[in-house]
């Protein structure tokens, strides 16, 4: 099984970072830890380095969970969303499900801007699930 997870640093892309470790353990899988970027980006290593270093965070806590994982960076066109990025590559790279971590947003916030997460759970060929941050009490 393979378990896609999008990553971004922030701390609902952690909680469902969190989510793939458990179903990681509970079905032997594979995760795979994605961030999406503007494709001119890569020629501006000052501007990947937070990128990067979001990424090796998430690695080094599946390494101690002893998760196999990968991590990518899934370089985009500026004519591409970041949920049309993250569609494709889970359908190209055969996710056999897709975690993203959710927050509340306005309608006004979820119009001017779009939701990612909506656009996975609309739009991905495999099961998506949402994981919203969790209040701490």
């Amino acid at each position: 099984m393979r378990i896609m997870v999008c990553y971004d640093g922030s701390d609902e892309s952690r909680e469902g970072l969190m989510e793939a470790i458990k179903h990681a353990k509970a079905f032997d899988a594979e995760v795979m830890v994605v961030t999406s970027a503007l494709s001119d980006h890569k020629d501006y290593p000052i501007m990947m380095e937070p990128v990067e270093q979001n990424l090796n965070q998430a690695q080094a806590l599946l390494d101690e969970n002893n998760i196999i994982c990968k991590t990518c960076i899934s370089y985009r066109g500026v004519d591409m969303s970041i949920g049309e990025d993250l569609v494709e590559f889970a359908r190209r790279e055969h996710a056999d499900e897709v975690i993203v971590g959710i927050r509340a947003r306005s309608r006004v916030g979820k119009f001017l801007l779009g939701s990612v997460a909506q656009w996975l759970m609309l739009k991905a060929e495999c099961p998506v699930i949402g994981v919203k941050k969790m209040m701490t009490r």
